[in-house]
């Protein structure tokens, strides 16, 4: 179970609901290290201080403040829990709104917050539900990793969630990016809404894989193996759209022939698994056709078995090269993690 990063109470006006705050997602990136290109030998960043040279260990450090006179204020961990702030140990319920009223820019990580066992569980459950059938948010407060924050709890089916939310000020002015002023025809309107709606689906998360990992994956594989690097992927620089309403009659072509319709579930990267499905489904076709034997093709093979070997020859070579493809048609490899 990943571990409790706070553990406090929510103050939902009178009510206390005593929880634990639980990291709601985890990375799942490829680690790469930092090495010494001569011997391989990891690159290392020791903590010395600045005056003695002395390499310090977790025991000698501690934070501090410097005042603008020079006077440092040192603060021990002791000294942090007499820090006067109420949202330290408890969850602050300001308000409540509707979740269309809070800006997705100011999303930030997400948290599951879990009952405490050793407390009674029904003021869990009754906010959990006030909150579900109320179909709002409730605005809150808390400190985390020596700040405060605001916050939105919400219901997730069984569960409370809660979201951190960016300060206002943190946020950066839109006007300092460069917006265009041009203008677009109704049709070219029109010709857009219709691509939007052929590629309109639900969102199933799902359906979608990291294909920069299973790319970085490959690579490694191959440096580990002595094995040919896979081979890269064409990365253009964009090709400028001269005509705009016939690129999007071709893309809304293209849709509606289930070309973007929906995402391909867990659809591979290019490269060693991309070459394994064209195999497999070269093989697959090759054995339907041997399978079929439509009478035109049948009628050739005759032809071309006269004149080469006798047809019981061929006709069993033919029948040990199917076999062999279905044998060792190869399937998608899957990986863990």
């Amino acid at each position: 179970m990943p571990a409790t990063i706070f553990k406090g109470s929510i103050a939902f006006g009178l009510v206390s609901v005593p929880i634990r705050l639980i990291a709601a997602t985890e990375e799942k990136s490829v680690t790469l290290h930092q090495v010494h290109k001569t011997d391989g030998g990891r690159v290392r960043y020791r903590k010395v201080c600045e005056r003695d040279g002395q390499e310090l260990q977790a025991a000698d450090i501690e934070r501090a403040y410097e005042a603008s006179d020079g006077r440092v204020a040192f603060l021990s961990a002791e000294d942090m829990q007499h820090l006067p702030l109420p949202t330290r140990s408890t969850i602050e319920v300001t308000s409540f709104t509707d979740a269309d009223q809070i800006d997705p820019t100011l999303l930030g990580r997400s948290y599951l917050v879990e009952a405490d066992p050793k407390s009674p569980g029904k003021p869990y459950v009754l906010l959990r539900d006030a909150l579900a059938e109320s179909g709002r948010v409730g605005v809150v407060r808390v400190a985390l990793r020596g700040r405060e924050h605001l916050g939105m709890l919400r219901a997730a089916g069984e569960v409370l969630m809660l979201q951190l939310l960016m300060w206002p000020d943190e946020v950066r002015d839109a006007s300092a990016v460069n917006i265009p002023e041009d203008t677009v025809r109704a049709q070219e309107k029109q010709m857009a809404g219709s691509l939007i709606s052929e590629m309109t689906a639900d969102f199933e998360p799902d359906q979608y894989e990291d294909h920069y990992r299973e790319a970085l994956l490959q690579l490694v594989e191959a440096k580990l193996e002595g094995a040919p690097l896979p081979e890269a992927s064409e990365v253009g620089e964009g090709a400028q759209v001269l005509d705009l309403m016939a690129a999007l009659k071709a893309s809304v072509k293209d849709a509606a022939g289930g070309g973007r319709k929906a995402p391909a579930r867990k659809a591979a990267p290019a490269g060693k698994k991309a070459a394994a499905g064209k195999k497999a489904t070269a093989a697959k076709t090759s054995a339907a056709k041997s399978a079929d034997k439509p009478a035109k093709k049948a009628s050739a093979a005759k032809e071309t078995s006269a004149k080469a070997e006798p047809k019981s020859a061929k006709s069993a070579k033919s029948a040990k090269k199917t076999a062999a493809k279905k044998k060792t048609a190869p399937s998608r490899p899957r990986r863990a993690g």
